[in-house]
């Protein structure tokens, strides 16, 4: 997955936007302010951090060595860096930030989701 398709996937997603709070050099995309996704677009491997279940992600830091670790700069225990550079299927990665995205959402208040339900 290139940087421009990780993007482009990740704005895909129903009121995502793509922020750059910290530099230039940091994608953020939000749903409603919330992160769901930040990734370093210079960085070779490109990365992702991802939020996750805390039992799915100590299991995926099991399956994946050296290609899915505890977040950078995240709570270790809620987020994972993905390294996104052709080791993990596409679909896999994918499906992690449809999971990361849908984790946030489940997070907002009951009043956002029912905005999100009907854009």
């Amino acid at each position: 997955m290139s940087p421009e398709e990780l993007r482009a996937f990740c704005l895909s997603f129903n009121a995502a936007v793509e922020d750059f709070p910290f530099s230039p050099e940091i994608s953020v995309f939000k749903v409603q302010g919330k992160i769901f996704a930040l990734s370093w677009t210079d960085a070779r491997p490109l990365k992702v951090n991802l939020k996750c279940d805390p039992e799915d992600a100590i299991r995926l830091r099991g399956e994946y060595p050296g290609l899915i670790s505890p977040g950078y700069h995240m709570s270790k225990r809620h987020w994972n860096t993905v390294t996104v550079d052709g080791g993990l299927p596409d679909r896999l990665v994918r499906e992690l930030i449809e999971d990361s995205y849908d984790l946030v959402v489940a997070g907002l208040p009951r009043a956002d989701r029912l905005r999100l339900d009907r854009a």
